[in-house]
């Protein structure tokens, strides 16, 4: 079903473990789960994995440049392969859902999210698929984060009860993907959902 799935963070070992970077732990929990590895593809700005899915080729891609250029990386590999936007599902982090939370969505707005919107501009469309990761928000948290503004918050490392919460997340949507892979979108969602 997905020929492209991206996953938004910043690069560097710096930004490695912020909140923000949730979309590049799912694609690499999905390249190690099919023993693929990654190559650093500078046509494409950033790092590309191949992975079969359902016996078709689905690239994983890491942009390289930061989270607010993401559609530059996501339009140049489009270009190349010739993937059109329904083609694409795009993996990032969402401070509207509570840490351990993943939805997938079709479409629809861009919630504020810089990555989102830069892939939007690039593609000259909202029309791909995308997997919200929760990872809460500032003003829910129960300690000191509570006081941090967005930018800070998603720019910092999860508790350790949000972070294998999210794990957990992560997990399910590895479990529905040979659904997704075969294009029963809608019972993977259900599972995934009632799961997460």
């Amino acid at each position: 079903m997905f020929k492209l799935i991206i996953g938004l963070g910043n690069p560097g070992t710096k930004h490695e473990k912020d909140r923000h970077n949730a979309g590049f732990w799912v694609v690499d929990e999905l390249a190690r789960a099919h023993g693929s590895h990654w190559q650093l593809d500078n046509k494409f700005f950033g790092e590309i994995a191949k992975i079969k899915l359902n016996g078709n080729d689905t690239y994983l891609l890491k942009p390289n440049t930061f989270m607010n250029r993401s559609g530059q990386a996501v339009s140049a590999i489009c270009r190349f392969h010739k993937i059109v936007a329904k083609e694409i599902l795009v993996v990032h982090d969402e401070l509207d859902l509570k840490a351990g939370v993943a939805r997938l969505k079709w479409a629809g707005g861009l919630g504020g999210h810089n990555g989102l919107k830069d892939i939007s501009a690039h593609l000259s469309t909202n029309d791909y698929w995308r997997l919200r990761i929760g990872i809460g928000h500032p003003r829910d948290s129960q300690d000191g984060a509570k006081n941090l503004d967005v930018a800070d918050y998603v720019l910092k490392k999860p508790r350790l009860e949000e972070q294998i919460d999210i794990d957990r997340a992560i997990s399910c949507f590895l479990k529905v993907m040979p659904k997704i892979s075969t294009g029963d979108i809608n019972n993977a969602t259900m599972e995934l959902h009632s799961n997460t």
